[in-house]
């Protein structure tokens, strides 16, 4: 019998692997109305369900907003679908998750 000594790889290791290039200027994801994440969304679930930790609670009950790292998934759209909130397309050709492995 053969036992797994395999070490588990937590996901921020794995994410570092993954390169980014920034697109200045021109983010490929916006907040339509940030008055909506802070005044009619009390869950907040972006702020947990972001694979890349895009989003984040902010001081005054909203939610701050950073594209760098975004892997592209789409997973903020479908969890914002009750308020529509988030404003989302792909990055400019060149631009955005460069993965390591293809």
């Amino acid at each position: 019998m053969s036992t797994n000594t395999a070490t588990p790889v937590k996901i921020e290791e794995k994410l570092f692997q993954n390169r980014y290039r920034v697109d200045e200027g021109h983010p490929h994801i916006s907040l339509r109305d940030a008055s909506v994440c802070r005044d009619a969304c009390k869950d907040k679930v972006c702020t947990f369900c972001c694979p890349a930790g895009c989003y984040a609670p902010d001081a005054s009950g909203g939610v701050t907003l950073s594209v760098d790292g975004c892997l592209e998934c789409g997973t903020c759209r479908i969890i914002c679908a009750e308020h529509q909130n988030v404003e989302w397309w792909y990055p400019r050709g060149g631009y955005g998750i460069l993965f390591k492995f293809g």
